[in-house]
């Protein structure tokens, strides 16, 4: 009886192990054929649940800005709330790991100081073991994985522990392989000096947006505008003072546009935005409130001296003044260039308007 029992266990065992393997082979898998972060992570968790069964668990990531756990996936009955539940580092089991960098494995989490039952509370609930491990990439820790199980459940052991270890390896390989696709793809697409798209990308997203507009009849507003005498900027103050007021104009830009517009530095002291579903009179409203934000912020020179400036707007809109995406570009700039061309500091509409 006890030579079958023990063959019997063995079985289990090797059964067990065999779908360990099969699991991590289907994470590296996924590891080489998806970029999309939430793809790979939600089918890893899912693995997790498979392999370990927790009663509920959750992947949290370190947000470095504030310092904070974030909740990136959570499988809980409250997994809505906790979307919006945010812990220090050091704060709970989750917190000490993130701050450790060390896995934790607690037999019974009511005795364990570091426990924090925001989730217990929430649904009447009572955790009993509790395994969390950090995701490491070298010596920074991108966030955690913690798994909970209640009375109910099996106690988690060493060899959980082990695998939710392994797992977590991956799952750090993967969240640091799609931020580093990421930050090139962004880098690609985007000026290094204010954030804002460059033109070339800027030029892919208005030969688009034209498209669209033609296609379901919706007007589309383009707005061309530069800084008014920025070269006696840079020559009163220094380049590196310039390139700070361009940065932070940048930074002004994509505050007070609105969140379907679209943002681009042209080159230069030059900037655009492209305003979809927007007809002329609907871009004024926008410009006029971005001219009046650029008139009065107040940029600092390294002494602490107050630098003003303005901007030369030119708008022209589709399909308006304008049938194609270059006689839109082309229109807005002669515009922005007929205020350059007297007072400055000022808006002008193309005077195409109803011109085919």
């Amino acid at each position: 009886m006890d030579t079958k029992m023990t063959q019997s266990e063995l079985l289990t065992q090797i059964q067990r192990r065999n779908e360990e393997l099969s699991i991590m082979m289907e994470i590296g898998t996924a590891l080489t054929s998806s970029l999309d972060l939430q793809e790979v992570l939600t089918m890893i968790m899912g693995k997790v649940s498979t392999l370990l069964k927790p009663k509920f668990w959750s992947l949290l990531l370190v947000d470095r800005e504030t310092e904070e756990l974030y909740f990136e996936i959570a499988v809980s009955p409250v997994a809505a709330k906790l979307k919006k539940v945010r812990l220090k580092i050091g704060e709970g089991i989750a917190g000490w790991v993130a701050a450790n960098g060390q896995p934790l494995l607690i037999a019974d989490a009511r005795q364990d100081e570091r426990f924090v039952r925001y989730g217990d509370l929430k649904v009447s609930f009572t955790t009993r073991s509790v395994i969390c491990v950090p995701l490491k990439v070298k010596d920074r820790v991108l966030g955690v994985i913690e798994l909970i199980n209640s009375f109910e459940d099996v106690r988690y052991g060493e060899a959980d522990l082990m695998v939710l270890s392994a797992i977590a390896d991956f799952a750090a390989i993967a969240i640091e392989n799609a931020r580093n696709y990421e930050r090139v793809s962004e880098l690609a697409i985007t000026d290094d000096l204010t954030g804002l798209y460059n033109a070339r990308h800027f030029n892919r997203i208005a030969d688009r947006e034209v498209a669209h507009a033609a296609r379901y009849g919706h007007p589309l507003s383009l707005v061309f505008f530069d800084i008014d005498r920025f070269k006696r900027v840079n020559d009163a103050h220094g380049h590196l003072v310039g390139s700070r007021v361009l940065a932070e104009t940048g930074g002004l830009i994509k505050r007070y546009t609105r969140s379907v517009d679209y943002a681009a530095r042209f080159g230069g002291d030059e900037f655009m935005v492209l305003l979809p579903n927007t007809p002329k009179a609907g871009a004024l409203v926008v410009v006029s409130h971005l001219r009046d934000i650029l008139r009065a912020h107040r940029f600092r020179a390294d002494n602490g001296k107050e630098i003003r400036i303005t901007a030369s707007f030119g708008i022209a809109s589709y399909p308006d003044d304008a049938k194609s995406k270059t006689e839109l570009l082309r229109l807005a700039d002669e515009a922005m260039y007929a205020v350059k061309g007297t007072s400055r500091d000022g808006i002008q509409l193309s005077e195409r308007r109803g011109k085919k």
